[in-house]
């Protein structure tokens, strides 16, 4: 199994005849508009193809996502229900899901669970892997911005979530999870409170646009709590998940 990174918190999972693409924004080609590692390769996949979306912010959902259907008519969207409230699809576009909710058939299981954010996030049953991407979950708050109470709550959202999410998952093989230095200085503060509560074989970065630096800045605290980290040095990097 291969874990493509697109771009952002964009990514691709290859599986055996199943390929699933999660919050697509823009393509890795960046000096080109719709090239690279999805439109040259991943739409052309065989097998099933899954493109899931966990809310409506335009850097985890593009519109562009529905005009994949006149090449691949087989093709499964499971999006979050917001989408579709903020009439950014249509009704028979897709199959919406909530926290709560779950879409399974003969391939794949994809759970919803929440946000501290808009949306949901995801925890993905496939091929005996067990993967979660966070959309905009996070601990999300600007230390040197926020007020000693709006850092407090977005603490306790972000663990009451983590703690759902625990009680279901105790552990992932893979997590994407945001580690974002826009947000001031404790901005690995979710990510270590994720890795301390979920047992994380593989964590993968994302949510840092061109920020690597940042991102792979996680890697001596990954580690240290027993996980493989994938630094991600470039769009379109492609990694082996289950050697």
């Amino acid at each position: 199994m291969k874990l493509d990174y697109i771009y952002h918190s964009g990514f691709a999972i290859e599986a055996d005849g199943v390929t699933v693409i999660i919050d697509y924004y823009k393509d890795s080609s960046e000096t080109e508009y719709n090239k690279g590692i999805v439109h040259d390769y991943l739409l052309g996949s065989p097998g099933e193809l899954y493109v899931l979306s966990s809310h409506f912010h335009p850097d985890h959902f593009n519109r562009e996502v529905l005009l994949w259907k006149a090449e691949r008519p087989d093709i499964h969207y499971i999006f979050s229900k917001d989408i579709l409230k903020h009439r950014r699809a249509a009704r028979e576009d897709a199959t919406y899901i909530n926290k709560g909710d779950v879409y399974e058939d003969r391939n794949i299981r994809i759970e919803a669970f929440g946000s501290t954010d808009v949306g949901i996030s995801f925890l993905i049953d496939l091929q005996g892997v067990r993967l979660f991407h966070a959309g905009d979950l996070n601990n999300w708050h600007w230390s040197e911005e926020s007020t000693p109470q709006e850092i407090r709550k977005a603490e306790g959202d972000f663990l009451a979530e983590v703690k759902c999410l625990q009680q279901t998952a105790p552990s992932v093989d893979v997590a994407m999870f945001p580690v974002d230095n826009r947000i001031g200085k404790d901005y690995m503060r979710g990510a270590e409170q994720f890795v301390e509560r979920i047992k994380t074989a593989i964590f993968v970065p994302m949510h840092f646009s061109e920020e690597y630096k940042g991102g792979n800045a996680f890697r001596p605290f990954a580690e240290s709590k027993g996980c493989r980290f994938l630094s991600i040095t470039r769009r379109g990097e492609s990694f082996d998940i289950t050697q």
